[in-house]
């Protein structure tokens, strides 16, 4: 009886290991599958696989043609079969990016993932890449997409249900010690096909139809900037109004205002008003005389993300420059001007430090009598993010 005990016991722990290995979950080789799978007969396949520059902790949604296929975290990837024909990709979830092309039958696509830290949530970047790149990427990445319905194999169950049924002739003997020993010899097989084979047909849940467009995220910020600090005029001898002049070329009252809008990619473009007062003294019998020069500026600059709190600049502006003459002078004169810019931003949302090199040029007044009122200087100041 010992003996039948312990044969029992081993047949248990047997029992017990394989249904364990059922039911835990699919082997880890069969995410490989998932990285070497190709199309299935006349569909396509698209893998979205996320790779942060600076990995961000929150989870992004994958949607292929209205269907969720899963939600990325960094490090990670889902897979989607579809049908030839436009395809769309709309990743994340209220700052959305959207992604559009034409699949073609028995051909893969991979989509590449950046998920970068906006002003209030986190925005993604959505960039088709070669199917070598893409396999790399692959390679490094975790699946989690939609599993299909054959992730654990069925097949396996027949095997594991025999067990018990070679188990009633062990008890059925009344007392016949030397029947009891087949069990032994039966039971071992029951670990044999616990490794579930995996089918080839593990393809992730095939999409719907191509739908319409959803509405897509803010792409756009808008800023307000507000600056003051040093300029200085480029000439200081120059004839005004018929008069030999000389300039105070250390200007005063030097502010600026900025409002701009920004592209998350880097682009940006805005309005500026800037604005100076140089004093200037004429050889001839009229007193001293100041000159203000207020300039209005349509500028375009491009952002570097150097890190997500610096962010230098470079950009160029046109416009009007309208200098006044108070004092000893009166009168007003206009033309174009043209500015060149560089600078940098410390980014702390909603607030930023803002610094600027400015160089701005331009001539005032009739052809033949203008008079040079640009220069160059440096700014500071503080830029609100809205």
């Amino acid at each position: 009886m010992n003996q039948l005990c312990a044969c029992r016991s081993l047949t248990g722990a047997l029992l017990l290991t394989a249904l364990c290995g059922l039911f835990s979950g699919p082997p880890a080789h069969a995410q490989d599958d998932f990285r070497r799978a190709v199309p299935p007969p006349g569909k396509a396949l698209v893998f979205v696989f996320r790779v942060d520059r600076e990995p961000l902790a929150a989870q992004v949604p994958v949607i292929v043609n209205r269907e969720l296929i899963g939600e990325l975290a960094n490090g990670t990837f889902v897979a989607a079969t579809v049908s030839p024909g436009p395809t769309q990709l709309r990743i994340g979830q209220r700052l959305v990016s959207a992604l559009s092309f034409v699949a073609t039958a028995n051909e893969s696509y991979f989509v590449r993932v950046e998920a970068i830290a906006g002003q209030t949530l986190v925005r993604t970047v959505a960039t088709p890449v070669s199917e070598p790149e893409g396999r790399r990427s692959l390679a490094q990445s975790r699946f989690v997409g939609v599993a299909p319905a054959v992730a654990i194999p069925p097949v396996v169950t027949p095997p594991v249900v025999a067990a018990p049924v070679a188990a009633p002739p062990v008890v059925t003997p009344p007392v016949a010690a030397p029947t009891v020993v087949a069990p032994v010899v039966v039971t071992p097989p029951v670990v044999v096909p616990a490794p579930p084979a995996e089918p080839p047909a593990m393809q992730p849940t095939p999409a719907r139809e191509v739908s319409a467009p959803t509405e897509p995220g803010r792409d756009w910020d808008f800023a307000l900037i507000a600056k003051a600090g040093a300029f200085k005029m480029a000439n200081d001898n120059q004839v005004v109004a018929g008069l030999q002049t000389t300039y105070d070329t250390t200007s005063s009252s030097v502010y600026g205002v900025e409002a701009e809008w920004r592209h998350e990619v880097g682009f940006a473009v805005g309005g500026e008003v800037f604005s100076y007062k140089n004093d200037l003294v004429t050889t001839g019998a009229i007193p001293n005389a100041q000159q203000e020069v207020l300039a209005f500026m349509v500028n375009g600059k491009y952002y570097f993300r150097a890190a997500s709190w610096f962010y230098p600049f470079v950009g160029a502006g046109i416009g009007v420059a309208r200098a006044t003459y108070s004092g000893g002078l009166k009168g007003d004169a206009t033309g174009l001007a043209y500015q060149g810019l560089a600078g940098m931003e410390f980014r702390f949302k909603p607030v930023g430090l803002y610094l600027q090199y400015k160089y701005l040029s331009s001539k005032t007044g009739d052809v033949g009598k203008e008079v040079n009122v640009g220069g160059s200087g440096i700014l500071a100041g503080v830029s609100i993010i809205f």
